[in-house]
This record gives C-alpha cells, structure tokens and sequence, in this order.
C-alpha cells in the first residue's frame, strides 16, 4: 500500500482523487498549492506525489523540479487538464514519472500508479 500525497488547489478534485486512492492506498495528505507539497514531502517522503500541474504560489512543475532535484527516487505523476501538452513536456523535464488527464478515471488513475510505484 503506497503514501500517497495529494497536491491540487481544487477541493473537488483532491476529493475525487482521495476517493479513487483511499482503497488501495494511505493518503499521507492534502495540499493546494506546490509549496505547500514540498514542505509535506520532506516532512513525510511519500511514496508518491499526485501533482496538479496549475496552482497558485508556486505551480506543480516548479514543486516536481524542487523535490527531484533532492529525492530523485520519488515518483511524482502528474495531474493535467486536457490542451496542456507544453506543460506536460515541461513536467516531464523536471522530472515527473506519468501523469493522468482530468478527468480522472479509477482505471486510468491506478494504471498510471502501477507504472510508477513498484507493488
């Protein structure tokens, strides 16, 4: 069972994702914005980070780039919308292990995970 992290400035969607994830594995927390996701990732060091790509303050690649440049083995996935393809190239550059379009499915969502997160 993967800790899992939750980073979307959208309370409906760290709701939706919580309730995909919470069966199969431990979510360790919410945030809403990329600072607020590097700050829970040092204290915690999941076992994953569900990354949204747009939040305020700081922005999904910006935290992704942080927290691989200093725990490389962390898997990050992505969490973008439909029309995003630059920043999904961005994402991927700092580092970001998949991602997932919203709107999420339960099967495309655990998909993504177990190509990430060794079971």
């Amino acid at each position: 069972m993967a800790e899992v992290l939750i980073a979307d400035d959208s309370e409906f969607m760290r709701n939706l994702l919580r309730e995909i994830l919470e069966e199969d594995h431990n979510i360790i927390g919410e945030v809403e914005n990329g600072v607020e996701a590097v700050e829970v990732f040092k204290e915690k060091e999941p076992d994953l980070v569900m990354m949204d790509i747009v939040m305020p303050i700081r922005d999904g690649i910006e935290a992704t780039d942080e927290i691989k440049n200093e725990y490389p083995n962390s898997n990050v996935i992505m969490c973008t919308s439909v029309g995003q393809e630059e920043k999904m190239k961005e994402a991927v550059k700092a580092g970001a292990d998949g991602y997932i379009t919203k709107p999420f499915q339960k099967p495309s969502v655990i998909e993504a995970i177990q190509d990430v997160v060794p079971s």
